[in-house]
């Protein structure tokens, strides 16, 4: 195996074929593999590819500063390749796109004038920047793609194709898996746990590099993502962005896991960190699950802001910045359960937002009696999400939402087989990647 093939690539080769298609730009944290998954694409799908990183070659502004007209742009480019820029035979990859706010303006011009171009974009820190204020963005003339770390179900399939196909057969049955296809598959949750879905850490851990060239790769991620966080920037924010960051595990490891100001620093008060912390979420590097007062839709207009809870990007970054070893999920043991179910909520998490779910909210009951760790909007249903990290799924707080809003569907993911039982299913939390398959 020499890669971890991405769902992405689908989504890719619709959108080639679309009619109407735009200009593309893909959203996504640092690292997850999004210049590779578009170069990939680019050279197995068109005759040519060509990547210009606004980052690396700062010549390239030069270009999209001194014209708007497409056509002109594209013969200007002409003397930064060798690649043939031909309509629709060529990929046109504009990376780091942030760095060059002329050039993303360009994407407009090139929707109205230009459609014949394929041209995607991308860039680690877009949110960021546009956040800024400072970019005239091009709205209506350009498509979105959300991407993010490799899922188990990417990871799966590339560690043990046959598996994947058994397990495949099994989405949405509410009978019992065969105990030797759940024992291989929590044994392949459990490696995941190790490397989270960082492309080269799944790779190595796939490939049986061993857990020490894991290790390496997540702390080299962990150095870059910190050198990342003095860009688009304020000076003054750079130190709170890195007390905000590394304070997650701590966050994660409370009974409740609310994000508290005074764990960052004490004394601390949300004025002083809220623009550290919404750069962090603008970066896609951690994700805000607010509190919903009242599961009802839309969920957006129940959301309370002052109590939330943050999660990361990546559960294998999550497990180095706490200084974790990978023995804890390699082996079974009692110790620190209350983390380890936080990052099965991390991994579930992150599981709903590669399928498409908005980012969810969590319930409590007055006075928090109760709570339920996730709540999604399906279609026209809330359904309510319980998530247990072991086979213990004691706790009343899912009966007394149940008992409270009489939901169709509750779904608890757990290290149990699925098993139903009135309006509750448990599933095997490996199976998150599929949960679509049980909505109503």
């Amino acid at each position: 195996m020499d890669y971890i093939e991405r769902d992405v690539t689908q989504k890719l080769l619709a959108w080639k074929k679309d009619f109407d298609r735009k200009p593309l730009i893909i959203k996504g944290a640092r690292q997850i593999g999004k210049s590779w998954a578009v170069e990939n694409f680019g050279r197995t799908q068109y005759d040519h590819f060509v990547t210009f990183n606004f980052d690396r070659r700062r010549e390239l502004h030069d270009v999209f500063q001194k014209t708007k007209d497409p056509k002109r742009i594209i013969q200007e480019l002409t003397f930064f390749t060798d690649v043939p820029l031909l309509p629709e035979t060529t990929l046109i990859f504009f990376d780091e796109i942030q760095e060059c706010k002329e050039a993303l303006n360009s994407l407009k011009y090139f929707c109205e004038d230009a459609p014949e171009y394929h041209i995607i974009a991308a860039g680690s820190l877009l949110g960021v920047a546009i956040n800024e204020g400072n970019y005239s963005f091009p709205v209506g003339k350009v498509s979105f793609l959300q991407m993010f770390p490799v899922s188990f179900k990417e990871f799966l399939r590339a560690a043990d194709g046959q598996l994947f196909a058994q397990l495949s057969d099994f989405v949405g049955n509410t009978g019992p898996l065969p105990s030797i296809v759940f024992n291989r598959a929590e044994e392949y949750y459990h490696a995941y746990q190790v490397s989270g879905g960082l492309p080269l850490a799944a790779y190595y851990m796939i490939v049986n590099k061993g857990v020490e060239a894991v290790e390496r790769v997540l702390d080299e991620h962990l150095e870059t993502y910190e050198s990342y966080f003095c860009k688009h920037t304020l000076q003054s924010d750079i130190p709170k962005i890195h007390t905000v960051w590394r304070s997650i595990p701590k966050q994660l490891s409370r009974e409740n896991n609310k994000f508290v100001y005074r764990v960052v620093r004490e004394g601390a008060r949300a004025r002083e960190y809220e623009n550290a912390l919404q750069w962090l979420v603008s970066a896609g590097m951690i994700y805000q699950v607010k509190l919903c007062e009242k599961p009802q839709l839309p969920l957006s207009f129940y959301e309370n802001s002052s109590a939330f809870k943050v999660y990361m990007l990546d559960i294998g970054l999550l497990r180095k910045l706490a200084k974790l070893p990978a023995e804890i999920f390699l082996h079974s043991s009692n110790i620190l359960t209350e983390f380890k179910g936080a990052v099965a909520e991390n991994f579930v998490l992150t599981s709903l937002l590669a399928q498409g779910f908005d980012v969810p909210c969590y319930w409590t009951l007055q006075g928090n009696k109760a709570e339920v760790d996730f709540v999604v909007a399906d279609r026209l249903s809330v359904v309510p999400i319980e998530v247990k990290s072991d086979r213990r799924i004691s706790g009343k707080s899912f009966a007394e939402y149940d008992n409270k809003y009489h939901p169709p569907l509750r779904i608890r993911f757990s290290l149990n087989n699925i098993k139903k039982d009135g309006n509750l299913i448990n599933l095997p939390i490996f199976l998150a990647d599929w949960v679509r398959e049980w909505m109503p």
